[in-house]
């Protein structure tokens, strides 16, 4: 499913450029070179050219110095981890919205390994690269509350699945958080519809709304249309940005987002269709803020 010429080039594109037994530390150095070095996004999806979700799909997509979102990058990750010799199990999972309910829905592919630790017992993580500001590595498959950097994180049972398990995020960030169903599934195709929808449906809440965002051991960033958020130890630090060359400079400086895939034309018309639904966002944002104001 991956060359031994494409896992070098994977390795390398995470700046690792020796391969290690599988043990706990490379998985944690592993982890943390994805989420810092390729980033959640819905940039084709947005631009009318969304890729398939396939494993051979989606390491080409990791190859060719671009991104996807969880199928693409959790699919490709855990290919890449069988590869270098770590059990890996795929399970459904689902990411719930602030205002709304738990769920596993089949929205969100998670990913467990499963480690011998120190004394030969196995244990499982939790490794997901496909939240894009959640996890800076693994965590264990264990009930408590985990501190990476500013963020912590909560496991507990799930209300959503009997034998599942719950991911809480950080209190200040975009989503409340993530529940996994304990099945194991063997294929992505249980995925597709959903993958579809994502990329295809006019309901899709991707399809006009261009969101990267890259988590980094003290930091994460997210930029949604024009506005560029960092969120750390201080706080939301929030940047509306100006001009076509600032927003190029910040997706290639802050989340190695080039736009590979695009003509320089494409590129305009992906940062003018941004700017129109900026341009109304404000507009919308003004009117109810008049509307308040008027009560």
């Amino acid at each position: 499913m991956i060359t031994d010429a494409e896992i070098k080039a994977y390795l390398t594109r995470l700046g690792i450029f020796d391969s290690k037994a599988p043990t706990k530390a490379f998985l944690f150095e592993l982890h943390q070179a994805h989420v810092e070095r390729i980033s959640w996004q819905t940039v084709d999806i947005f631009a009318g050219k969304p890729t398939a979700m396939d494993v051979r799909s989606s390491i080409q997509l990791i190859l060719s110095r671009r991104s996807g979102y969880c199928f693409h990058l959790n699919g490709a990750f855990g290919t890449l981890l069988q590869a270098l010799g770590y059990k890996v199990q795929w399970h459904r999972a689902g990411v719930q919205p602030i205002g709304q309910e738990p769920r596993i829905n089949g929205f969100h592919l998670g990913i467990t390994v499963s480690l011998a630790n120190d004394e030969g017992q196995e244990e499982r993580w939790i490794v997901d690269v496909g939240l894009g500001d959640m996890p800076y590595e693994p965590i264990p498959l264990r009930y408590g509350t985990y501190r990476q950097g500013p963020f912590s994180y909560s496991l507990m049972v799930s209300g959503a699945a009997q034998g599942g398990w719950r991911l809480t995020h950080d209190p200040a960030n975009s989503y409340v958080g993530i529940d996994y169903a304990p099945e194991v599934v063997d294929t992505l195709d249980v995925f597709a519809a959903n993958h579809e929808f994502y990329s295809r449906s006019p309901e899709s809440p991707w399809r006009d709304l261009f969101i990267v965002r890259q988590r980094s051991a003290k930091r994460i960033h997210e930029v949604k249309g024009r506005i560029w958020k960092s969120w750390d130890e201080a706080g939301i630090h929030t940047t509306e940005i100006a001009s076509k060359a600032q927003w190029r400079e910040v997706l290639a400086d802050l989340f190695h987002e080039e736009l590979v895939h695009y003509s320089e034309l494409e590129r305009d018309g992906i940062w003018n269709k941004i700017t129109r639904l900026h341009e109304r966002w404000l507009r919308e944002m003004q009117e109810q803020n008049y509307r308040a104001g008027s009560i």
